[in-house]
């Protein structure tokens, strides 16, 4: 008698973020991804609900990569009882130490700030977890060798369930996650980067899958064809002619090492002026520096992996921070964090985006709800720090750098399937996007796909 096999769908359905899938096979569990729910007030306060199964019963953890998204529940789920391995790529285990502690920092600060100001409907607010907690959680990492279609490496074998690990081309260290349970072989593709990145390869090439769950971040729109270099120098030149600032509210893993090298290598290039150049987050200065570490998983080599801090001011004290405001010239300054949601961002925002002469650039996906996305969508007073400010700097948002690939892109990437799978479940994206790629799929492919609902649990 065949091995009973389920796929739960515990996050990142029906909405782009908090990705949590839970595969049962027989008497083992285990969970891919392990993500916060970020944007939406109503999102976010899914990150308080109890898991719903115990963490205790969870086997092990296998994260396609660090951002928050996909990793940034796994304190909270250590917390809980969860006390298995969590298996993840060198490059995803190094980001996730730096991610996970900052993510409980400033948990920790935003709940001493309510505390503070009385402005909390808890008595007292709590973080959803702590540094200790974090760092109890980086304990249970464990590193595994990127597979290659060409020479498959054995990745993680545990009684029935066999997991392997494929560069996946979206930031330093993802991957898309080959899983074969008990018979069954399932494709987890992670989120998609796309094969024209400024800094990371194009994805490996899927394998031969009986179910592929497949992400839809941009799975309804495709990416502005046009040059990116142009594009920016255009945005660049034109607010410093002006006597303007550019802020580039930027992702500090991924979207701030690629801004920085497109930015300096304009510079190089005698594209854009000389003008003061800011990396103001500690997250993405480790980060830039954990890319030279990294090289052989990037395009970039080692020589252009340093000019990302030659000439470039990186401000990791707040004190250092809080002085950029004192520079009188135009500058670029690049800050987390992307969506304008939290960070050191968010005071260079307040203070630049009431002047018309400014720029704020954004330069990656903006989840709905969030401060990022009502400013592109042309909000014209924007909330910061409980005071309102009128939006009067440019807003420009340039989709085309996005680290997600796009409609045609992913389904590019799916049709290099050895054969179609049996059914394909679309997720990580929001109804309308994750619906239309499901169309996609169905009407131009000709393959089953269905978009599961938040708790869905399917057997395979």
């Amino acid at each position: 008698m065949a091995s009973q096999v389920s796929l739960a769908f515990f996050g990142a359905a029906g909405t782009v973020t908090g990705s949590r899938y839970l595969l049962d096979v027989e008497e083992q569990r285990v969970l891919i991804d392990c993500g916060l729910f970020q944007g939406y007030k109503h999102l976010r306060e899914r990150n308080w609900k109890p898991f719903p199964v115990d963490p205790a019963t969870i086997e092990a953890v296998f994260l396609t990569h660090a951002h928050l998204d996909h990793s940034g529940y796994l304190p909270r789920l250590v917390k809980d009882g969860f006390d298995g391995p969590v298996y993840c790529t060198r490059a995803t285990r190094d980001l996730c130490r730096i991610l996970l502690l900052d993510s409980a920092k400033l948990q920790e600060e935003e709940a001493e700030f309510r505390n503070r100001h009385n402005y909390s409907k808890h008595k007292p607010a709590l973080p959803l977890y702590t540094q200790h907690d974090a760092r109890k959680a980086l304990e249970h990492f464990e590193v595994v060798d990127f597979s290659m279609p060409e020479s498959p490496h054995p990745g993680i074998t545990m009684g029935q369930i066999e997991v392997g690990f494929y560069p996946n081309g979206h930031i330093l260290g993802s991957s898309y996650l080959d899983v074969k349970a008990a018979g069954k072989h399932i494709l987890f593709s992670g989120d998609l980067g796309r094969g024209n990145d400024l800094v990371m390869r194009a994805p490996e090439l899927p394998l031969y899958c009986d179910y592929l769950v497949v992400e839809s971040t941009y799975g309804n729109r495709l990416h502005d064809n046009r040059d990116v270099w142009e594009a920016v120098a255009e945005i660049v030149n034109d607010t410093l002619s002006g006597g303007g600032s550019l802020l580039i509210p930027s992702f500090a893993v991924g979207r701030a090492q690629a801004m920085l090298y497109l930015i300096t290598e304009l510079r190089r290039r005698g594209k854009i002026p000389y003008v003061p150049i800011f990396l103001d987050s500690p997250m993405a200065i480790s980060v830039t520096e954990l890319m030279q570490r990294h090289h052989r998983y990037h395009r970039l080599n080692k020589a252009s992996c340093q000019q990302l801090s030659r000439d470039v001011t990186f401000t990791r004290d707040v004190q250092d921070s809080i002085a950029i405001n004192n520079v009188n010239v135009p500058a670029i300054i690049l800050s987390a964090s992307g969506m304008a949601t939290g960070g050191r961002v968010l005071h260079h925002l307040q203070r630049m985006v009431g002047d018309h002469r400014n720029t704020v650039m954004f330069a990656g996906y903006q989840a709905p709800g969030t401060r990022g996305a009502r400013l592109v969508e042309g909000e014209k007073r924007i909330k910061i720090f409980n005071r309102y400010f009128d939006v009067k700097a440019r807003i420009e948002s340039l989709d085309f750098l996005s680290a997600h690939a796009d409609r045609l892109e992913l389904l590019r990437w799916v049709q290099q399937l050895p054969a179609a799978p049996k059914h394909c479940f679309v997720t990580h994206g929001e109804e309308s996007a994750s619906d239309q790629f499901r169309i996609s799929l169905s009407e131009e492919l000709g393959w089953r796909a269905s978009v599961p609902d938040m708790g869905d649990r399917v057997e395979l």
